[in-house]
């Protein structure tokens, strides 16, 4: 089949839609099939600029969500014009990422298959970026509802999201958990110390990471909350974001109330490349996740890429992070924002290595056996077929 993978959002950018796109490629191409990726990165800069992204931050000084709204119906014209000027590549079937880029999918003429990541108009409300039962909420959402049922068929990457597609929608979908590219995320505990010394960090400190967007669902607060903790046992342990976000003012506020300025380091946004290599160096990775808004982490691509890479995960027990980490097995469960639960997880790893190596060692099993990337993309394409026999 010829695919083209679309999305209203940059593409290639730091995070998990991003990853989402690149190792579903990979793992469909392995498969023989011919992918293409369309996103709003396609669109000259210029042209982003001024008819998206200007408008959409003088509107949002006006009403909190209103160029929110205004960008993303920018973003999906835009979207129809590109694959309306792409007809002569006779894709099979366009596999949109987000509701917006199905909706331009469908203005094009194209049959759709669609992958719901998120609830997007909740993660709008949990960010700040408009406010619950505004307006703008309630058309982000009726958004999503269109998609859902106009779509060819709808693919949900965790339960809970199926589940409130069939809530909000009637319509009913296939939940295809997500993945990794196994090969590229893999044990590489040898380099450990030859690593930290390219990235100017000490071979004996303890390391633990956290791979998340500073956004609040991710929980981005309570490492650096749950530190002090474990300073006072562990008083060399170093503690390093690679994300940026909304969160990061906070985060850097309590760094600064609790003195923690020479444990924490806030890298920013980080190259997907450039991760794999802190998943080696490091001891532990946190993925601290909580509910915000009503939004749930999905199956976090993070916390398996933390279980292919050989590091023991913490996580807290909330969404599809559940669904995925055995507690005491493969990873350890927290109740999210206990502050004291996650610093004594950390602590139990730092002084019980030889279980977080049988904690990795299980993780890494686990992946192999269920989350491939090629294994998913031969689930993706039997939607694929699903939906062009629905096409007719």
């Amino acid at each position: 089949m010829k695919i083209l993978i679309a999305t209203a959002y940059d593409y290639p950018h730091a995070g998990g839609l991003s990853t989402h796109v690149t190792t579903l490629k990979a793992g469909l191409e392995a498969r023989g099939h011919k992918v293409d990726v369309l996103s709003f990165s396609d669109i000259p800069p210029a042209v982003r600029k001024l008819s998206a992204q200007g408008p959409s931050f003088v509107l949002n000084k006006l009403k909190k969500g209103k160029g929110i709204v205004y960008s993303h119906k920018q973003r999906q014209k835009m979207l129809t014009n590109l694959m309306k000027k792409r007809a002569h590549e006779n894709y099979d079937l366009v596999h949109a990422q987000d509701p917006f880029t199905t909706l331009a999918a469908l203005d094009a003429g194209l049959p759709t298959v669609s992958t719901v990541h998120g609830y997007m108009a909740f993660e709008s409300i949990s960010k700040g970026s408009m406010d619950e039962g505004s307006a703008e909420a309630k058309f982000m959402q009726e958004m999503e509802i269109k998609s859902y049922r106009e779509t060819l068929e709808v693919i949900t990457v965790d339960q809970r999201l199926l589940d409130y597609v069939k809530d909000v929608s009637g319509v009913e979908g296939t939940a295809i958990r997500n993945f990794i590219d196994i090969h590229g995320f893999r044990p590489e505990k040898e380099r450990k110390a030859e690593l930290r010394k390219q990235n100017g960090l000490s071979v004996e400190d303890p390391i633990m990471f956290v791979p998340r967007r500073l956004t609040r669902k991710n929980g981005v607060i309570y490492p650096a909350l749950s530190l002090p903790a474990v300073l006072e046992k562990h008083p060399n342990v170093k503690l390093i974001y690679a994300g940026s976000g909304e969160a990061r003012t906070e985060i850097e506020r309590i760094v600064s109330e609790k003195g923690l300025q020479n444990s924490v380091t806030l890298l920013g946004a980080v190259a997907h490349e450039k991760v794999k290599e802190y998943y080696a160096l490091c001891d532990i990775v946190l993925v601290p996740s909580v509910h915000s808004a009503g939004v749930e982490e999905a199956t976090s691509i993070s916390a398996l890429e933390a279980m292919g890479s050989g590091s023991p995960l913490i996580a807290c027990a909330v969404g599809g992070l559940k669904e995925i980490v055995e507690p005491e097995r493969d990873g350890l469960l927290v109740e999210e924002k206990n502050v004291e639960e996650l610093s004594d997880a950390m602590n139990f790893l730092l002084e019980n290595p030889e279980k977080g190596a049988e904690l990795a060692k299980n993780a890494r099993a686990k992946i192999e056996a269920e989350y491939s990337h090629v294994a998913a993309a031969e689930k993706y394409e039997q939607i694929y077929l699903k939906a062009l026999a629905k096409k007719g």
